[in-house]
């Protein structure tokens, strides 16, 4: 880890956090607020981003490490995790690893969904 990356990382997740930010608003107001439209939006746009970007470097972009940190880490990584996730999973699946790659998305969501339900719990019963 060296410090260029870091500020990349910094910078690129700044500008990933705002956008996430902004497109959740505009998905409210243009969507309504009675179903996850930013949501939604923010991980599938997310999604093809990162993988536009993956499929990019490892076909013709030739750019530096810390323009692909920048932008996959940063930017991606400040506007969702999940399209980490979503890259995640194609890589297991590309490589062949389906049982690893279905363990994943399993645990990924159930767990996550879990530990959420149960931090809730935690902290009513802390606040009580």
């Amino acid at each position: 880890m060296n410090p260029t990356s870091l500020l990349a990382v910094a910078f690129g997740g700044a500008f990933g956090s705002v956008a996430r930010y902004a497109v959740g608003i505009y998905a409210g107001r243009w969507f309504g607020m009675d179903f996850p439209w930013g949501t939604l939006i923010i991980n599938v746009s997310g999604s093809f981003l990162i993988g536009a970007l993956a499929e990019s470097f490892a076909l013709a972009w030739d750019v530096s490490q810390a323009t692909r940190v920048f932008l996959v880490v940063g930017i991606c990584g400040g506007f969702t995790t999940f399209s980490t996730f979503s890259l995640d999973t194609i890589t297991l699946i590309n490589r062949g690893e389906l049982v690893a790659a279905t363990l994943y998305i399993v645990g990924s969501v159930v767990l996550s969904i879990a530990a959420l339900y149960a931090a809730l719990h935690v902290m009513r019963w802390w606040f009580a």
